[in-house]
């Protein structure tokens, strides 16, 4: 019992965690490409500005399908 536990198995008492491919952090990243894009803008760093918004535009779209298909599911 006090040794090291074999390959697949649980010790008593240990909490399990549900299997999770997406963390849910896709917004908070949007969030920070828009704060960078906005920022970049007033410095004037179009080109970075453009790539930010996207990257926060395409990380908000997969939220949202993947927002609805867990309420759908």
């Amino acid at each position: 019992m006090y040794g090291p536990i074999a390959v697949g198995a649980t010790a008593v008492g240990t909490a399990t965690l549900p299997l999770q491919f997406f963390t849910g952090n896709f917004i908070t990243l949007a969030i920070g490409f828009f704060l960078l894009a906005i920022v970049a803008a007033l410095l004037g760093a179009r080109g970075v500005a453009g790539l930010s918004m996207e990257i926060a535009k395409w990380l908000v779209l997969v939220f949202l399908v993947l927002a609805v298909v867990s309420l759908v599911l």
